[in-house]
């Protein structure tokens, strides 16, 4: 554990010292604009993965409460209670699709998660990545790199600090086996969340 968070307390100063202007000049060399074409809002394999503070900003936005916005990851282990334990939340979904987008836009664009609004980029131990999307190799202009850049830099590390946090307000479990008794306990950057089954997927509810 330890070891774990020195390495995420290494990789938060790394970021820390990443130049926007060089990662922006990346970005336009490999250019990009949305196509709105929402490919990376729809589909079964769609993950977004979402912090408790993009949470709160969306249920803000919206009015919609925690369990309206977001849902566990379907995967996990089971501890001897019975009690499916996961790590962090998903924007939820709709018939296989991102909930908050509906005729071809975003309903929540103002409060969209970092996710989001970087991509097709992320950063891979510093170095910019790009999934796969339709916008890449359009021209942009080198301002809204720069806006690009910058966001990318925010998401890097607020991921970061979202693992540290994480990490330091885990509590290791015994592991056991599937009970119709037990509730699913989401492990983020504030601790323990405990829900009942009937409030959530039922993918992931017992059988």
């Amino acid at each position: 554990m330890q070891a774990r968070l020195a390495g995420l307390h290494s990789s938060l100063e790394a970021a820390r010292k990443l130049s926007a202007d060089e990662l922006a000049a990346q970005i336009k060399a490999l250019g990009f604009e949305c196509r709105h074409c929402g490919d990376c809002c729809t589909g079964e394999d769609n993950s977004v993965v979402i912090f408790p503070f993009e949470i709160r900003r969306i249920m803000a936005f919206t009015g919609w409460g925690w369990l309206e916005t977001t849902e566990p990851p379907a995967e996990g282990e089971w501890d001897g209670q019975g009690n499916l334990h996961t790590l962090e939340w998903r924007v939820k979904k709709e018939k296989g699709s991102c909930r908050f987008f509906s005729e071809g836009s975003c309903r929540i664009y103002a409060a969209r998660p970092f996710i989001c609004s970087t991509y097709p980029f992320y950063l891979d131990s510093g170095f910019l990545r790009c999934s796969e999307c339709r916008g890449l190799g359009a021209r942009i202009e080198f301002a809204e790199a720069e806006k690009m850049a910058s966001l990318i830099i925010e998401r890097s590390k607020s991921e970061i600090l979202e693992a540290i946090a994480l990490l330091e307000m885990y509590e290791d479990f015994e592991r056991g086996e599937q009970l119709s008794n037990g509730a699913c306990i989401v492990h983020d950057s504030e601790g323990e969340h405990r829900i009942s089954f009937d409030l959530i997927i039922p993918s992931i509810s017992p059988q």
